[in-house]
């Protein structure tokens, strides 16, 4: 019963920024233990920020809220099926689980139509619609370096 209680309150987050003009229908809680540790809505349009996607925002929160970079042992409630970028910034974050209310087409239906970038990131970065070019590898690459040298990091 405690999931479609999350899972209400990520629709009611995602209505609430929507009517204030925040940015689109998108509501997200981050839940550990029964209790919502992280909330967002979509806030793309208050703050002029392409990435500020519900889930983005709630996993943010979580992570302050827990102090860690990482959501072990949460699970993740969204009022739609993450888009690319959110789903990479789960898998990041590492929950045990998300659920979803309406799924991608849904979305796509009401204007917010993700199909492009899944096509994209499966093109050869020279066939990519944003122009993409490898630059300066060797400067790069003595961070790495400088990284495995480091005391006290960790690998991910």
């Amino acid at each position: 019963m405690d999931k479609m209680k999350w899972m209400k309150e990520a629709v009611a987050l995602g209505r609430n920024g929507m009517n204030r003009n925040d940015g689109g229908p998108f509501g997200c809680v981050v839940v550990k233990n029964g209790k919502v540790v992280g909330r967002g809505w979509n806030r793309v349009l208050a703050k002029n920020d392409p990435t500020a996607h519900a889930e983005i925002v709630a996993i943010r929160d979580a992570c302050n809220n827990l102090g860690s970079y990482q959501l072990e042992g949460c699970e993740i409630y969204t009022s739609c099926e993450p888009c690319p970028m959110c789903m990479a910034s789960i898998y990041w974050a590492r929950p045990a689980k998300v659920y979803f209310g309406a799924q991608c087409g849904d979305a796509a239906a009401a204007g917010f139509d993700d199909a492009f970038i899944y096509r994209e990131l499966q093109l050869p970065v020279n066939e990519r619609s944003v122009l993409t070019e490898e630059m300066g590898r060797e400067e790069a690459m003595p961070l790495f370096e400088e990284w495995l040298a480091k005391e006290g990091t960790e690998l991910h």
